[in-house]
């Protein structure tokens, strides 16, 4: 099905995903207003916090449906393929559904994080926009062959396109000076306290 490869580098992720939010949940329970602090003068335009969390929300949403596309696979859990009759309705075509609405929210300008509009509005958008992009990436090499490829090796690029696209989010949005000083904020914050 998937090379070994993939579920090592998937568990290393999650691993290093897990130890910083508990650091930052650790972070944000004991300084609320540090934190707060931290990520405004981090975010103070619009348009730097929009990518950052399209960027959270599209790596965040991959792993997951990567996640439950293999425990759909290998019969575990809860999950299972979503059916209309007889057709097999993949999980692109929800995020084809969000990004056709965010789009169209955007050609109303609504949540476009300028003027008088909503921060609001402007935050959960681009949080659709990210959680949009990584079901239909994610199944890129569907698309691209029209056939579902998504555990042979030509679903392999669909892995690829995520991550190249999810990691141009990621540098576009300097999202990683933030999370490298909300690390050292809760460092010293535990020293401070003894811990």
């Amino acid at each position: 099905m998937t090379p070994g490869w993939f579920w090592t580098t998937l568990l290393a992720v999650t691993i290093a995903a897990a130890a910083f939010v508990v650091v930052l949940g650790h972070f944000w329970l004991r300084a609320p207003i540090a934190a707060l602090a931290l990520y405004r003068r981090h975010f103070p335009e619009a348009r730097h916090e929009r990518l950052f969390l399209a960027s959270v929300a599209f790596f965040t949403t991959f792993l997951v449906a990567r996640g439950m596309a293999y425990a759909i696979a290998a019969g575990m859990g809860p999950f299972r393929n979503v059916r209309v009759g007889s057709v097999h309705v993949h999980h692109l075509v929800w995020g084809i559904l969000v990004l056709l609405g965010v789009g169209l929210a955007w050609l109303g300008q609504v949540g476009i994080g300028a003027g008088d509009g909503s921060r609001a509005a402007s935050r959960v958008t681009a949080v659709l926009y990210g959680v949009a992009a990584a079901l239909t990436l994610d199944e890129f090499a569907l698309w691209l062959h029209l056939a579902d490829v998504y555990w042979s090796p030509q679903g392999r690029l669909s892995v690829e396109v995520a991550l190249l696209f999810g990691s141009l989010l990621a540098v576009l949005t300097g999202g990683g000076r933030f999370f490298h000083a909300m690390a050292r904020e809760s460092l010293l914050l535990l020293r401070r306290r003894g811990v």
